[in-house]
């Protein structure tokens, strides 16, 4: 296996778009060639986030009605809806993957969530293996289809997203619960194909599938007094 065996594994719960932001670029900023990998399993409080590319002010009815508890991920993609949902971040030293351009990396990471569905008795596929799936870019990130985003019975589900520098490769991803509105934008959920589960279930499930997929060692952790500080300033900036 490509992976170390051993990864700190951090949870965070019900937080505001701003803070598991603010997370996540603290674990990628504070990320050296040497670190210990993470995982970190998250959910959220009813809020939005947006690509890197995106500017929040092109969407001023999303930000009322989400009472301005919105953030910008530190990677692209577009417009994504939580609060009804699990969220993973995963970050790992390059040297893990070795000769692999970013779309087998997408495919080699994506393999543990492939397995969570398959827990459920699911059959996931990425888009770019389903045929009569056109691929496209959406302002909205359940709309389009990427090559590596997971189709269930034709229907997207989640999304992932990778942000890379020399020594790091960051990506996370988003798996909807629960069913929030039938509406496209918003995309499908477990609950539309009849699996009700809270988060604490959920998180097990991903537990289990990251350790199946990659013979992994998880060590509870939290960020470390660097990441703090780093947290701190972002959140506060």
């Amino acid at each position: 296996m490509i992976f170390n065996n051993k990864f700190r594994f951090i949870i965070s719960q019900n937080l505001d778009a701003k803070a598991n932001s603010s997370i996540d670029s603290a674990l990628f900023k504070a990320f050296k060639k040497d670190s210990l990998p993470v995982l970190r399993l998250y959910s959220w409080q009813d809020s939005v986030t947006f690509g890197l590319s995106q500017n929040p002010s092109d969407y001023v009815t999303l930000l009322e009605e989400y009472k301005n508890n919105f953030a910008k991920r530190i990677t692209g993609g577009g417009v994504l809806f939580h609060g009804h949902d699990i969220s993973y971040s995963l970050i790992i030293p390059t040297s893990y993957i070795q000769n692999k351009g970013v779309k087998e990396t997408y495919e080699l990471i994506c393999s543990f969530i492939l397995e969570f569905y398959s827990s459920f008795g699911l059959k996931a596929n990425f888009a770019k293996d389903i045929e009569e799936i056109i691929l496209s870019k959406n302002a909205f990130c359940q709309v389009g289809f990427e090559a590596y985003d997971i189709i269930i019975n034709g229907k997207k589900i989640g999304g992932n997203a990778q942000k890379r520098s020399k020594n790091v490769i960051f990506q996370h991803g988003s798996i909807p619960l629960k069913t929030i509105e039938k509406n496209e934008r918003y995309g499908s959920s477990l609950e539309d194909f009849s699996i009700n589960i809270d988060f604490n279930q959920a998180k097990e499930a991903l537990q289990k599938a990251f350790i199946k997929t990659f013979n992994a060692q998880l060590i509870d952790s939290k960020l470390d007094e660097n990441e703090q500080k780093i947290y701190n300033e972002l959140y506060e900036g």
